[in-house]
């Protein structure tokens, strides 16, 4: 049996190549952009993908520049180009050579639902997003323990200010569980009241990749969390659904430290000057009333004080004099009446009657008052009463006219 002859692998790969190539000269494949990242040199590198293959991709500067659009991860689009081999890596991509947009690809268009639906029920406003506190004691960050964005994390905080504090609450941030995990790391957090500000985020990576922080259990634990949260994922051109319920939104987990935590030296300047500021004013105010003090002599204050106090005892005594003339007149009313009716009363007195001349004459034994001839008979015994003394008479005749 004839064993295969021995090859190095650059061998290998050219018999690849001429393979590939000279199969596929020209190509055109319709797929989602996933983890699409512009160089420094105007190239741009992507992934094309479907629901089960991904193929790496490059459209060279000279062809990305007459591009009418910018590409986006979870855009789906047209590309035609070739196949090659890539050797130094041993893989095989397509050189683009156009790009159309084809739609929304397949993720992008779930996340647009899920952020409008979401939106709709208010998770988003602005009005309940919260300020962060001005100086943190404590800062959470909920991310990978092993990546670079909580080493750029801890590293400014440390910079910035010294004096505070930074909790680790440790979660995978790709892959099929990171949602949960990351969801309770954001509870946990909550229940023991473990920071100030929480920060929760990753670098940068495919759309793929920040999946997770578009979870809708996610978003409404960030929605309820009484803690503020500062989302940063990714770099800036990324976003997640964490980024639009969160307080703050940072484009990186190194803006996200910034945004916490205030410069130490910038603090001490501010309260320098506002130390300052407050002095100035205040010595100010004391100056002021110093001089305005100068001119409060006991003499100028007894003076001031008349000035005050004289209108007012003027109108005490005008109302003394008023209330006085008026209970004065009042008397005087009230004597005149009482007089008049003195006068009345005593008109009507039957003594004053009987004074001038009348009598009153009655039944001596009835003691009833005879007003008429006919109110009394011949032989009845009768009292006839004057002004002083009392008469004891007999009737004998009476006339009736």
């Amino acid at each position: 049996m004839n064993e295969p002859p021995v090859l190095r692998i650059s061998e290998l790969t050219e018999h690849i190549r001429a393979i590939l190539e000279g199969s596929f000269p020209a190509v055109i494949l319709e797929g989602e952009i996933s983890n699409c990242r512009p160089s420094s040199t105007g190239h741009l590198y992507f992934t094309l993908k479907d629901e089960t293959a991904a193929i790496s991709a490059v459209m060279f500067k000279g062809r990305s520049r007459f591009l009418t659009f910018t590409p986006r991860d979870g855009m789906l689009v047209r590309v035609s180009g070739a196949v090659s081999v890539y050797a130094q890596r041993g893989t095989y991509q397509i050189i683009a050579e156009t790009m159309e947009e084809a739609g929304t690809g397949d993720i992008l268009r779930m996340l647009e639902e899920r952020k409008r639906r979401l939106a709709e029920e208010g998770l988003f406003d602005s009005g309940r997003k919260r300020k962060l506190p001005f100086f943190p004691k404590t800062i959470g960050v909920i991310t990978s323990p092993t990546g670079a964005a909580v080493r750029d994390i801890i590293q400014i905080i440390r910079r910035r200010n010294p004096a505070v504090s930074v909790i680790v609450c440790p979660a995978p941030v790709q892959g099929e569980e990171a949602a949960a995990i990351l969801v309770r790391q954001l509870r946990i957090a909550n229940r023991f009241n473990l920071a100030d500000v929480l920060i929760i985020g990753r670098g940068g990576g495919s759309l793929e990749d920040m999946l997770p922080f578009s979870d809708e259990q996610l978003v409404r634990a960030i929605a309820a969390s009484d803690i503020p949260v500062i989302s940063a994922v990714g770099h800036e051109i990324d976003w997640a659904l964490s980024d639009f319920v969160a307080d703050v939104r940072a484009p990186t987990p190194s803006a996200a430290a910034e945004l916490a935590v205030p410069l130490l030296d910038e603090i001490y300047d501010a309260i320098e000057t506002d130390s300052s500021l407050l002095e100035r004013e205040i010595r100010y105010k004391i100056e002021r009333m110093r001089l305005t003090l100068r001119s409060f002599t006991p003499e100028s204050m007894e003076l001031r004080f008349r000035k005050i106090a004289q209108p007012t005892l003027l109108r005490f005594d005008d109302a003394k004099e008023a209330l006085l003339g008026g209970f004065s007149e009042h008397i005087r009313q009230m004597r005149n009446r009482i007089a008049l009716l003195t006068a009345t009363l005593e008109g009507g007195s039957p003594r004053r009657i009987l004074a001038r001349g009348y009598a009153m004459v009655r039944d001596a034994v009835t003691g009833k008052i005879i007003r008429a001839a006919g109110d009394t008979e011949p032989g009845t015994s009768i009292e006839i009463i004057p002004a002083e003394g009392r008469i004891t008479a007999q009737v004998t005749t009476i006339d009736g006219d």
